[in-house]
């Protein structure tokens, strides 16, 4: 039977500033998972493009590494976690962590592991800030300490360096602590430092980490990756009964490959890196002109995301052409977020709308 050619429902040339995950598939992606998808292949990981993947990580973070495809980032940490803490367990993480901010419980409802979070104004920990959670070990009143878990780059766009992921990683495992590491934008992370994936997990002591996929070109594909396997007990079976085992795991495992058999994860990172690098750097000058004295930035613009603060009504004339989203609200501050597929265009196009719904206002106010 004949089919007719599916159409797309929305404008594909449309780009917004939200979040990397607005982005869709790199061709490469897209092709690896045509090629994965001729003939039969083995079910639940005994496929070709899995035991590939095994040997690209390997190449990646050393001969100990072992990667479990899942299909999101929540699933993998959630997954990771539970593996690395008995029953009565908790993880040290700062407040700003995706597992305790944006994953609607996760960790504590199906995890059953509770988080001890610490604040921090850059999204990062250091050993004096996990200092400040990791006590009470032996007392049965409180929830043990035994995970420490970063996330490189941070939810606010902030770097570690490989000696501060050295520095917490000998902190942590002094005190018997593991660590695990959120990946989501590792790829961004390693671009903008300029180093190999395995300079800021393996050779920095972490233990495990959450290797991301989909925010760096993939449709749905992350990883949780034991770089010390003892350290992450029975990750084959939890994958299982936490529902991230995959059937048709070549899928996954292609669109992995695509990334990261080559260089294309860096590419695609450090092309989101510049758009962001562009952004700000745009609205630096136009603020330099005076064109946009009420926008103040937050954080520094490491890897792929610019926050800034700006007046609620130019943000929703902004939001009138782009989506982007609020990050603390109640002080005014935006996340404005740029994807492997960010052109130059887009951002001078944003910057010029920025200006457009910030000189609207001035002309509403003097009115």
């Amino acid at each position: 039977m004949k089919h007719e050619p599916f159409e797309a429902l929305h404008d594909t040339a449309r780009r917004d500033f939200a979040s990397d995950n607005y982005a869709g598939m790199h061709p490469r992606v897209v092709e690896a998972l045509a090629a994965a998808n001729g003939g039969h292949q083995g079910a639940y990981g005994a496929d070709d493009y899995t035991q590939r993947l095994q040997e690209v990580v390997r190449g990646h973070f050393g001969d100990d590494a072992i990667a479990y495809p899942v299909f999101n980032g929540t699933g993998a940490n959630v997954l990771a976690l539970q593996s690395m803490l008995p029953r009565w367990g908790a993880v040290i993480a700062a407040t700003t962590a995706h597992i305790h901010v944006d994953e609607g419980g996760a960790p504590e409802r199906t995890g059953g592991l509770k988080l001890l979070t610490v604040e921090t104004e850059d999204g990062k920990l250091t050993p004096e800030l996990i200092d400040r959670e990791a006590w009470g070990f032996g007392d049965e009143h409180r929830a043990q300490a035994g995970v420490v878990s970063i996330t490189q780059s941070s939810e606010l766009g902030t770097l570690y360096t490989p000696d501060e992921i050295a520095a917490i990683a000998e902190h942590s495992h002094r005190l018997g602590l593991k660590v695990h590491l959120d990946g989501a934008r590792l790829s961004n992370a390693a671009a903008a430092l300029e180093v190999p994936l395995r300079a800021i997990t393996t050779d920095a002591g972490v233990d495990a980490i959450s290797l991301g996929g989909t925010k760096n070109g993939a449709m749905l594909a992350e990883a949780v990756v034991a770089l010390t396997p003892e350290a992450c007990a029975g990750l084959g079976f939890s994958r299982k009964f936490l529902m991230q085992l995959t059937s048709k795991m070549r899928f996954v495992s292609a669109q992995l490959l695509a990334l990261y058999d080559g260089e294309l994860w860096r590419e695609n990172a450090t092309q989101a890196n510049a758009a962001a690098r562009r952004l700000r750097a745009g609205i630096e000058a136009e603020q330099a002109r005076g064109a946009l004295g009420e926008v103040a930035f937050t954080q520094p613009t490491q890897v792929n995301a610019v926050f800034a603060t700006l007046p609620a009504d130019v943000a929703n004339r902004l939001r009138e052409s782009y989506r982007f989203y609020d990050w603390d609200e109640a002080r005014g501050e935006v996340r404005w977020m740029c994807s492997f597929d960010t052109r130059d265009e887009d951002v001078d196009a944003f910057v010029a709308a920025l200006v457009a719904a910030s000189r609207r206002g001035g002309e509403t106010g003097s009115a």
